[in-house]
This record gives structure tokens, sequence and C-alpha cells, in this order.
């Protein structure tokens, strides 16, 4: 898995802090990992970006993104109004293969979600992971209307014959609700792929090095951790209502 594509079933789901802890497991195995924002949005020049916030909170990793645009809008409406070329799918698969022949492990951090617009010809990042034949990790909030979004992002990627690594939850109250409580053991279901992790609510907050020794803690082993999606599942959800 040179290259694993990252996306969210929304925006604010967790897919940057999400995109660092994989990162943070990554290093701490011993790979070397770069992180590729196809495109910032939302952000000055020389302001911080995604990309920059997953190399403070996971370390040692090489940080790029293609384009940035001043706008919090999608990739393509921003791109256009700000009167700039769009960034398309075929440069983003171009620069994570390049990346991928000096990395380990390039992690390729979407926009929003899977079917977000990156240019006028509707181009999006379920056509970059074609073109690399990567894998797709899709971030997933945890509470109430997850199942409707995780389960047509994931119906997506089937219809493209993309492989559905699994899912994370991308940010997991202290006190979950009954709906969040429920969604664990729903989700792997709707998904029709494997839950891989879940991130403590406010991870993004924690000290860097406290984030790097926790990271791998919060990810099942296919992404370098330790994580027990049973144990999790089991202290989580709750019991059947009986009648």
């Amino acid at each position: 898995m040179p290259v694993l594509v990252i996306t969210g079933t929304g925006t604010e789901v967790g897919k940057t802090v999400t995109t660092a802890a994989v990162a943070a497991a990554a290093l701490a195995a011993g790979r070397s990992v770069a992180v590729l924002k196809a495109a910032q949005t939302g952000v000055a020049p020389g302001e911080r970006g995604d990309a920059d916030e997953v190399a403070r909170l996971a370390g040692a990793v090489t940080a790029g993104e293609l384009a940035r645009f001043p706008e919090p809008l999608a990739p393509g409406t921003a791109a256009r109004r700000a009167g700039r070329e769009p960034v398309r799918p075929q440069d983003v698969a171009e620069a994570a293969a390049k990346l991928a022949t000096e990395h380990d492990l390039v992690l390729v951090e979407g926009a929003g979600g899977l079917l977000v617009r990156f240019d006028e010809a509707g181009g999006t990042l379920a056509d970059a992971a074609r073109l690399l034949r990567a894998p797709v990790l899709v971030v997933a909030s945890a509470g109430l209307g997850t199942l409707n979004t995780t389960e047509l992002t994931a119906r997506e990627l089937r219809a493209r014959e993309l492989e559905l690594l699994g899912v994370v939850i991308g940010s997991w109250p202290e006190r979950a609700d009954l709906a969040s409580r429920c969604n664990v053991a729903d989700l792997p279901d709707v998904a029709g792929a494997p839950l891989l992790g879940a991130l403590p609510a406010g991870a993004a907050a924690l000290a860097p090095a406290v984030f790097r020794t926790a990271a791998p803690g919060w990810l099942a082993p296919r992404l370098d951790g330790t994580w027990d999606a049973a144990a999790f599942t089991a202290r989580e959800a709750p019991a059947p209502l009986v009648a």
C-alpha cells in the first residue's frame, strides 16, 4: 500500500487529524511518510494548511499541497472564482506517484467528500484514486446521519471499482449518545468494510509528542496501530432493547 487516499463523508469529520494519526502510526512503525493535500481552500498565502497541521502533529513527514485558494469552497469553485487553474485528478496522481518513489507511504488527503469537484470537467478525488489504483480510507462522523453518508460513499467507491480499505471514526465523544453507540456496530455493515479506528474528540489539541505516542492506539493493525475493533464495539455498543 504505497499510496492511501483519505476522504471524508463530508466536511469537519476529522479527516486531517485522522491523516495525522495514520502518518504518526506509520512513522512509529519505521516507515517514511509523505502527505499530499490535493487542494487547500480557505487559506491565505503563508497561512498554515492541512498538510502543515499533519506535519505538526505527526512529526517527520514530507508535507505538500498542489494548490491553495483563498475562499473556503469546493476546489473547482474556489479556483474559478480566484481566476486560477484548477487542480486536476491527473495532477494529484502524478504528484502522489512521484512521492511514492521516495517514501514508504503516501497519504493523499482530499477536500471535503469523495465527489467534491476539482475542476470544470467534474474531476474528483475518486478519479485520482482510480488513476493511482490506490485504496481509499473513509473518515466518518460518529453521530446521527453518519450511516447514510457513509453508505453513499461506500456505494460510490464500489460503483467505481475502488477499494474501500475501511472506515475510521474521526471524533469519538467522551460521552457518546445512543446513536453514536449504535453506529459503532452499524458502520461496518453499511460500509461493507471494517472499522479501522476511532479518534478521541479533541485529539488535535493534544501536544504533538502526546499525539504521536497515542496515535497507534486509535488505529487498527491494518493502519500500523494496536486498536481492537471488537473490543471497542463490545465496550461502546449498547445492549439490545428487550421488551
